[in-house]
């Protein structure tokens, strides 16, 4: 049996032109596809980023920037949630630069970026 899936995605079978079945192209297609790749300290940031932001929208801020502004707040409430943010922001980085300079001295394996993701310090709210 040879194949010709450049040309129309078949097979020769006993010479015969046969067509090749679905999940025998996606076969072929994937192993045309790249290997995953390393993440790079680029998409590390990026995901972090991403995070931070999500933890201050769900808080009802409009992103980790935003949040930020309020630690001078008068309303006790929001310069509260803005300090607790900002602590925990400085925490997750320093982890996370922390656990990649392990990576770079050979002293752990490179976290995908979704598990470094999840052993980043949860953020713990004021009252």
């Amino acid at each position: 049996m040879s194949t010709d899936l450049e040309n129309g995605h078949c097979k020769y079978v006993d010479g015969v032109r046969v067509p090749l079945s679905v999940e025998e192209i996606a076969a072929f297609e994937a192993s045309r596809q790249p290997a995953p790749s390393t993440p790079t300290p680029e998409l590390y940031a990026a995901a972090i980023s991403a995070h931070l932001d999500a933890a201050a929208r769900a808080r009802g801020y409009d992103g980790a920037l935003s949040i930020a502004t309020y630690v001078g707040s008068s309303v006790p409430q929001w310069a509260a949630e803005a300090a607790a943010f900002a602590a925990w922001r400085d925490a997750v980085w320093t982890y996370a630069y922390a656990e990649l300079a392990k990576v770079q001295a050979g002293q752990r394996a490179q976290p995908t970026v979704t598990d470094l993701i999840a052993e980043l310090p949860a953020i713990i709210w004021p009252a």
